[in-house]
């Protein structure tokens, strides 16, 4: 088996759209990224690359190339399921902690946990999705951004 950790933190912008852990979340701010900015599914993606010994989500979908401008990253997510593959592995299991001030995302954890599945061919069990905040601490307890890490373990096929 396998394992890779990701990280990844965009800032908040009033009147983006916000979409976290492959799922838009109704709030009036969203995060700033070539893609859609979905901290959780990057961080998600570095972690499975990583894994997989391919490297990061910046040498697969470079922000210098339009077409990936405003994409959702779970086609990226999809995407690297079959890299992963491609390369000998299966995902087995997949934990995410968002770490954000606001807004609540207990509400949007079983949607997360669902979508993440699909996108990976797993089982709800299989995907841990946690929110927490840092008590006002630092850029995501000022509300400035979200940030993400991510654990992914991979098995050969």
């Amino acid at each position: 088996m396998r394992v890779g950790i990701g990280f990844d933190a965009h800032r908040l912008v009033a009147g983006l759209p916000l979409a976290l852990g492959g799922v838009a979340i109704p709030w009036e701010k969203g995060l700033a990224g070539h893609s859609d900015g979905d901290v959780a599914l990057h961080a998600l993606i570095d972690a499975l690359l990583g894994a997989a010994g391919l490297g990061d989500i910046g040498e697969h979908f470079p922000p210098t190339e339009e077409r990936f401008r405003g994409i959702a990253s779970r086609q990226l997510l999809r995407e690297v399921r079959t890299r992963v593959a491609a390369a000998g592995f299966r995902v087995e299991q997949v934990d995410l902690v968002i770490i954000a001030e606001q807004p609540r995302l207990a509400p949007y954890r079983a949607a997360m946990r669902a979508a993440i599945a699909e996108d990976l061919g797993l089982t709800v069990e299989q995907v841990g999705v946690k929110a927490t905040t840092t008590d006002g601490l630092g850029f995501t307890g000022r509300g400035e951004g979200i940030a993400a890490h991510a654990v992914a373990l991979i098995v050969p096929r």
